[in-house]
């Protein structure tokens, strides 16, 4: 369950403060696929940031999967998020220096889990990227470098997958690759919540949350 109380975030800066989230209040329960949808600048962005625990908001209460992240020491809430939580980022975030095999398990130490080799390699021909194990990120192309990113959210076995844009920078062969491995682990318990700009996951979505300048606008389930 994720529940968000009375949420603000305010950024500030030399040209004044920056409202990106004003008084939300969010209920999502587990095992949902949850789409977060609205123009640029809306805080969509800002929000999965505040619900993985990597940005903390000026205001409110924030728990997710039965912890309250922002109420933990760093170490606590570091394994915590490690273990509990994977993320897939638009920008990917892999490790130049390691390579896609190394990138994978990367995860494993940092949420303190036992993951094996033979379970990347797994993942790997499930992604189609079995041929790219030995590759460095700088020698992938753009849906290769997400099809990674997925793996290595997907291999410590998260209870919920925070997803920002996983799909923006793809084609439609690599972005229903990316879908339908986000469906399959929906689908065997785990709970999703990503944000979107297009319409390519409305069909997938039990609930769509709107948003604009900051505010939770609607909330649709389906």
């Amino acid at each position: 369950m994720i529940n968000i109380q009375d949420v603000t975030k305010i950024f500030s800066s030399k040209m004044g403060d920056v409202v990106a989230l004003h008084e939300l209040n969010m209920q999502i329960p587990d095992n949902k696929f949850v789409l977060i949808k609205g123009p640029s600048g809306c805080g969509k962005s800002t929000l999965l940031f505040t619900l993985g625990g990597l940005l903390k908001p000026s205001s409110g209460q924030v728990k997710v999967l039965g912890k309250e992240p922002f109420n933990m020491e760093e170490k606590e809430r570091t394994a915590f998020l490690s273990s509990q939580v994977g993320f897939v980022f638009q920008s990917y975030h892999l490790i130049p220096y390691l390579t896609v095999l190394e990138n994978i398990l990367f995860s494993k130490n940092a949420g303190n889990k036992d993951v094996s080799e033979e379970q990347a390699q797994t993942l790997a021909e499930e992604l189609n990227i079995t041929d790219r194990l030995k590759h460095y990120p700088s020698e992938l192309s753009i849906g290769e470098k997400q099809r990674v990113a997925l793996a290595r959210a997907l291999i410590v076995k998260p209870e919920l997958i925070l997803a920002d844009e996983p799909t923006g920078n793809l084609d439609p062969e690599n972005t229903q690759v990316v879908l339908d491995h986000l469906r399959k682990f929906q689908q065997s318990g785990g709970s999703v919540v990503m944000v979107s700009h297009g319409n390519e996951a409305d069909h997938l979505a039990d609930c769509i949350i709107s948003m604009k300048k900051g505010k939770i606008t609607n909330i649709r389930t389906n």
